[in-house]
């Protein structure tokens, strides 16, 4: 499975990040997940009474929203299933269009004593692995960070995917871990780790983990996987739910495209991270907005870019659409013949402006003249993104 060399990201909903902590060792409540109400009473059914009911989503603040109601007998769990079953979470991480709740996590409730907070991260800054961890959980990270720094513990791991010892002690001194609960607490820094490097995560966080009678115990979870690993992991891949993402990301995740929706109304089709963030940063500096970040990778063939143009055409905030493109792997011929073809199947009316470099860029401006479609060419990418950014203005 070919990818694009651009970090992405699959996120996972909380029963399946539960699922796979569970099965790397690491302890969580009893849980159910429930798409209908006949599977919240089937739950009932096998002995469910009392629950968290909480939204299945690929967003935060769920609580915040109402995403998260405790029920405290069987009738309250299906009042609150009725409630939050196809509810639309809506806040600054969903945008204006919200995500949709198609399924419920019914969460067996826990007594404990104490929160905790762990994660584990890939830390861009020193590039390598960190784990964090602080004796104040059950809230947002950034809020401990604010409030309480000091509360706030890092440890560095190793390229091998373990703390060393002396790490190991110090972070069992600073979680206020002793006896019998810090060999606990060790052995489920050691399952975390094995989990995050085995699954290729880009993030694992649970917040709270919390200390019971039985030992500890993941009440909530987060993982991220990186997109460029799933070739390795058929069953991870299998966990994407698309009903997470928009029509668009949809569609750019089925023919392996980097896509990502923005609020504007010019597209922008790239070959290369890089250059799509100057691509971007030229509309903005030229008074415009882009619509997405969309880059077909360097070896698309003409289909795949043909998709990558009818994501764009189809947007009805897309106004106008700038093509910025290097042949370097990319032949230049392929771009041309695909957008010849997608504003022809589409029956594209907008503004296209063109820039190409690199390689058989010249017959591929052949191409686009002799096709005689309504596209502005452009050799310099400050005049490509000066003169869209003036279409969609009217000037």
């Amino acid at each position: 499975m070919g990818k694009n060399l651009v970090a992405r990201i699959m996120y996972l909903h909380e029963f399946q990040a539960k699922e796979l902590l569970q099965k790397h060792g690491v302890n969580v409540a009893p849980f159910y997940v429930a798409a209908s109400l006949d599977d919240v009473e089937k739950a009932i059914a096998q002995g469910l009474v009392e629950a968290v009911v909480k939204i299945q989503v690929h967003a935060g603040g769920r609580g915040k929203a109402g995403g998260v109601q405790v029920a405290k007998s069987p009738q309250e769990i299906v009042e609150a299933a009725k409630k939050l079953l196809g509810m639309r979470l809506i806040n600054n991480q969903t945008g204006p269009e919200g995500i949709l709740a198609e399924k419920i996590l019914l969460d067996t409730p826990v007594q404990f004593s104490h929160e905790y907070y762990l994660g584990v991260i890939i830390d861009r800054k020193t590039a390598s692995v960190s784990l964090i961890a602080s004796r104040e959980g059950g809230m947002e990270i950034e809020e401990i960070a604010a409030k309480s720094p000091e509360k706030i513990f890092v440890e560095h791991v190793s390229a091998s995917g373990s703390l060393r010892l002396y790490q190991l002690e110090r972070l069992a001194k600073n979680m206020g871990w002793t006896g019998s609960v810090k060999q606990e607490g060790i052995s489920l820094v050691k399952h975390a780790l094995e989990a995050f490097f085995s699954l290729d995560a880009t993030l694992l966080e649970v917040n709270p983990l919390v200390q019971t009678e039985q030992g500890f115990v993941a009440l909530d979870a987060k993982i991220s996987i990186d997109d460029n690993a799933l070739f390795r992991h058929k069953k991870l891949a299998a966990m994407w739910d698309p009903a997470q993402q928009s029509k668009a990301e949809q569609k750019a995740h089925e023919h392996d495209l980097s896509y990502v929706a923005l609020d504007g109304n010019i597209g922008c089709m790239v070959n290369g991270a890089g250059l799509a963030m100057a691509t971007m940063d030229l509309i903005r500096f030229w008074g415009g907005k882009p619509a997405n970040f969309l880059d077909v990778g360097g070896g698309a063939s003409v289909d795949k870019v043909v998709e990558g143009f009818k994501i764009l055409f189809l947007d009805h905030a897309v106004e106008a659409v700038l093509v910025n493109i290097f042949g370097g792997i990319m032949n230049c011929e392929i771009i041309a013949e695909a957008l010849i073809r997608a504003i022809q199947e589409v029956s594209y009316k907008g503004h296209v402006v063109l820039r190409m470099e690199g390689t058989n860029v010249a017959s591929a401006k052949q191409m686009i003249e002799k096709s005689g479609l309504d596209v502005v060419a452009k050799d310099s990418l400050d005049d490509a993104a000066k003169i869209v950014c003036q279409l969609v203005q009217g000037a």
